[in-house]
């Protein structure tokens, strides 16, 4: 069973960083400063070797646990933190940062340019998956940490895992991306062509100049329908809605008449009350760009890497399934990594990252604890 005592009540705070030179971007150009928002979990220890990054999905953001002020839900990750909980917060010190090129907070389209006193909009430069990581690492550095115990993350979030493997392999001691891919398909990045082109082309939209005007709102509402979609399986959508309808039918001859499709009225247009589309337009050509191998031989991917791995991936994902999974731990076991690999039976499809908290909690416990106690070990007599 979970533990039922969660963290409380959390605050969102903000980090701002004004690298010499600026922050520089992998496609050459540079932001001057960089704020993320971020929280935090637990206590950080006296030799600073305790601390976890969580990294969140397309639509997550900072709050992965504990209840804001007034807010009747928890963080969208909050069965998985706290005491007792898989990211033990009586061990573990948790951080979770919005994403650079987010709308929760952290630097991106929605944010005032300060050449301009206007939200950037479309001037704002394009972000990768490197980039979103580089920018965890100055929040890293802003707490002192020389080496993060573990990265972990769903989703996008494994492909920042990845990419910290990447791009600061000295820097983190295990790592356990689960639900990822190294690279999306074309199927994938198919699926969010369709988002972008459904928030493109609502009139509302204005080449990203809407901020102060009517949102793009049936747009983005589309293109999140879209996302869930593939969040869920054939099986989860049987059991959830069968082919059930709607008691409340409305007059139109083409209003929702399933609850299928309230539900994705429902989801798509609170969507629209959270998020920027102009940050779903950046984050997912981010993601659809993410090929941290390039050219290169897989076997060369992970090289300087000496992170203990645990790759987890779920059976009825078909939005990122398994055999991508599998193509991460073959990367790794080129390289002689010490890797796990554990393929969960479950019908969630690829929201069971969110939702099979148990099979993951006992995964993870296991994981971390071999880790922390390997490496305190290790750092006793100098590492």
């Amino acid at each position: 069973m979970v533990s039922q005592k969660g963290v409380g009540i959390v605050e969102t705070q903000h980090a701002t960083f004004t690298p010499p030179g600026g922050f520089i971007l992998e496609s050459g150009e540079k932001l001057d400063s960089v704020t993320l928002a971020y929280e935090t979990y637990g206590r950080l220890n006296q030799e600073k070797t305790n601390a976890i990054l969580i990294t969140h999905a397309l639509s997550g953001d900072a709050h992965v646990a504990g209840y804001h002020k007034g807010a009747k839900k928890p963080g969208w990750w909050d069965e998985m933190i706290g005491p007792g909980r898989a990211f033990d917060t009586e061990k573990y010190f948790i951080i979770c940062s919005n994403v650079l090129g987010g709308c929760k907070g952290s630097t991106g389209p929605c944010s005032i340019n300060p050449k301009t006193g206007k939200p950037y909009a479309l001037e704002f430069p394009i972000i990768s998956v490197g980039d979103m990581v580089d920018c965890q690492a100055l929040l890293i550095d802003h707490f002192g940490i020389d080496k993060l115990l573990t990265v972990a993350g769903g989703s996008m979030g494994g492909m920042q895992v990845i990419a910290w493997l990447v791009n600061h392999p000295d820097r983190i001691r295990s790592a356990i991306p689960i639900s990822t891919a190294l690279k999306h398909s074309p199927q994938q990045i198919a699926f969010n062509e369709v988002g972008r082109q459904a928030i493109m082309a609502d009139p509302h939209w204005k080449s990203g100049n809407y901020y102060g005007c009517p949102l793009p709102a049936r747009g983005l509402s589309v293109a999140r329908m879209v996302g869930h979609i593939t969040y869920m399986s054939d099986t989860s959508m049987t059991n959830k809605f069968g082919r059930t309808r709607k008691q409340d039918l409305q007059p139109l001859k083409f209003t929702p008449g399933y609850e299928v499709e309230g539900y994705l009225h429902y989801h798509g247009e609170n969507f629209v009350k959270r998020f920027d589309a102009n940050s779903y337009l950046y984050i997912t050509k981010a993601i659809d760009d993410f090929d941290p191998a390039g050219q290169r031989p897989l076997g060369e991917l992970f090289k300087g890497v000496s992170a203990k791995i645990m790759v987890i991936a779920f059976k009825s994902d078909w939005l990122y399934p398994a055999y991508q999974a599998q193509e991460i731990v073959r990367a790794c076991k080129m390289r002689g990594l010490e890797t796990t690999y554990c393929e969960v039976d479950s019908t969630y499809g690829h929201d069971a990252f969110l939702l099979e908290i148990e099979e993951q909690t006992c995964l993870v416990k296991h994981f971390l604890k071999k880790v922390f106690n390997g490496y305190a070990v290790l750092d006793q007599y100098g590492e």
